[in-house]
């Protein structure tokens, strides 16, 4: 006789491949309701009004009093992107040249200063520098206006620093250094070796850091809405036709003007990623310390620019914690709580549905980007590689785009979820998906298939493979995918501005709505809350990260 478990082998198996399915249709399904369809919808809305195909929104755009926005936002756009990757160039190179503590020092402030909330820097911005702002009013007695486009670029200049440094320096950290060895002993000046080897090889970093950070601009309405005054941009007017005037088809006609910026910075983006890994290979088995001594006067300016930008981090948020328990009502600075009291018990609840909400989000994005990668890179299903392009799109188009097509396939019938906590949890998950995927196939990248060869000889399914063999090994992605995109959805507002409905706020729309209506000091308390709340969990996981590596023991094989 047969044992039970021989018999129920056939049905097991049968069962898994059945659950296998139901799992890539999951993928398939998302990606195409979720993604593609809200996509399809604002440029079918931006196209077509009641029903008759029309290029009347397109045409408003270029009308005389329209072309003034279009200027407006090139201009603002260009010089804020510039701006940005001249400062975070001379950062990196500065970080490039350093050794030891500092160099690690940078490299964490850096990351902790891309944990910030939206808008934190105008509301800083306009404390310290209003017409009565703690600089420009209590010291020196000034009245400046502290609104219109310099204000604009300014703050966008600072936003950006972060990421451009950090993108910026994974290029410099893979460039050969036998290169710049080749150039010093061949007689090149520092000043030569700069020009003619060092940014030749980031050439293609720069040109993809500076068309997604042209994006990014372009399609930042918060921060003119804020601080612009009277200067108007196409974003703050696509979201006004929303907000004021219901006019979703000019919204979208705006939003679908901005793609193909963002198209092109994904292409330049593309290919700096495939050169970048060329100059891995080629100095990979390079143990070659960094051999590039800039000259003295550019050390100085990298080394300028980077104690300038952290001077104006530490200002940023020391005047915000500052702000959240003092008033300047009176003309002196007086220590107080009222704030903290004055903060309604709605906006407490929003924290918790950006709390909840993020962590579903987050949560969800990292195990289907997880199971992206699989079928793509493992499995290597056909089209998966289309699929996952589509999976992409979300992170390159402007947030506001994508927010957008939400409010235009989820607000009528067959899916109709608009109002809901769903619409927002969804949109947060899909945008973020992207993120997850691409480190998990870095990860898949340097496994041995061997392992999963081992597990089917020994009769492990398809599902045991994945859930029994993979995702134990694949943690370290899952972990760093939730904590890099909690973050993300704890403190992002241009996707979901749209998509929020009475009860189901969130903190960062809140504090938005606060700088708006001219609350300063209860936005420095959101903004002190959401910085809290947002490192507290980075540092919990990455302490429970630390301590999970520490317990985990080596296998070690013996004949």
């Amino acid at each position: 006789m047969k044992h039970p478990d021989t018999l129920s082998s056939p049905l097991r198996y049968r069962a898994a491949a059945c659950l296998d399915r139901m799992l890539l249709l999951l993928v398939l399904a998302g990606v195409a309701l979720f993604i593609l369809y809200p996509i399809v919808s604002v440029v079918a809305t931006s196209l077509f009004r009641d029903g008759q195909f029309t290029l009347e929104y397109y045409q408003a755009l270029f009308t005389e009093k329209n072309a003034g926005l279009i200027r407006n936002s090139l201009f603002v756009a260009t010089l804020s992107s510039l701006g940005s990757v001249t400062l975070s160039f001379l950062i990196a190179l500065n970080v490039y040249t350093l050794r030891g503590r500092s160099d690690s020092l940078i490299r964490s402030g850096l990351l902790l200063t891309m944990i910030s909330p939206p808008f934190v820097s105008a509301l800083a911005y306009i404390m310290l520098f209003g017409r009565r702002g703690i600089i420009t009013h209590q010291l020196l007695g000034l009245s400046i206006n502290p609104y219109g486009w310099h204000g604009v670029v300014i703050l966008q200049i600072i936003g950006s620093i972060s990421f451009a440094t950090l993108m910026l320096l994974t290029a410099f950290d893979h460039l050969d250094a036998r290169l710049i060895l080749a150039s010093r002993d061949l007689g090149a000046s520092p000043g030569e070796t700069l020009r003619h080897v060092i940014l030749p090889l980031i050439r293609p970093a720069l040109l993809s850091v500076l068309l997604m950070l042209f994006t990014m601009n372009l399609a930042d309405f918060g921060t003119p809405i804020v601080i612009g005054g009277s200067f108007r941009v196409l974003a703050t007017e696509a979201y006004l036709q929303v907000i004021s005037s219901s006019n979703l088809g000019r919204a979208s006609a705006i939003s679908v003007m901005m793609v193909p910026a963002a198209a092109a910075a994904f292409y330049c983006y593309s290919r700096a990623m495939k050169q970048e890994e060329r100059v891995r290979m080629d100095g990979r088995d390079s143990a070659v310390p960094t051999p590039y001594t800039p000259s003295r006067p550019i050390a100085l300016l990298a080394r300028g620019a980077t104690v300038l930008f952290f001077a104006v981090m530490a200002l940023k948020y020391g005047m915000i914690l500052l702000s959240s328990l003092s008033n300047t009502a009176s003309g002196t600075l007086t220590f107080t709580l009222k704030y903290w009291g004055d903060l309604p018990r709605s906006q407490w609840s929003s924290f918790g549905h950006s709390l909840v909400y993020s962590a579903v989000a987050a949560a969800g994005a990292a195990f289907l980007g997880i199971l992206l990668s699989y079928f793509t890179t493992r499995r290597k299903l056909p089209g998966m590689r289309a699929v996952e392009f589509m999976a992409s799109l979300p992170y390159i188009i402007p947030g506001t785009f994508f927010g957008l097509g939400y409010v235009a396939a989820f607000s009528h019938e067959p899916i109709y979820i608009r109002g809901t906590a769903g619409i927002l949890i969804l949109n947060m998950l899909f945008r973020q998906v992207s993120l997850t995927n691409k480190s998990a196939n870095a990860h898949f990248a340097t496994l041995n298939p061997n392992l999963e060869h081992a597990a089917r000889d020994l009769g492990a399914n398809r599902l045991q493979i994945l859930f029994g063999v993979l995702f134990p090994i694949l943690r370290s992605s899952f972990v760093t995918g939730f904590v890099s995109i909690f973050t993300s959805c704890m403190t992002s507002v241009g996707a979901v501005i749209f998509l929020i409905s009475p009860g189901k706020n969130l903190a960062s729309a809140e504090l938005f709505q606060s700088i708006e209506n001219g609350r300063y000091g209860v936005a420095s308390v959101q903004a002190v809350l959401l910085i809290l709340v947002t490192v507290g969990i980075n540092l919990a996981f990455t302490a429970g990260s630390k301590r999970t590596k520490q317990r985990r023991k080596p296998y070690v094989f013996t004949a």
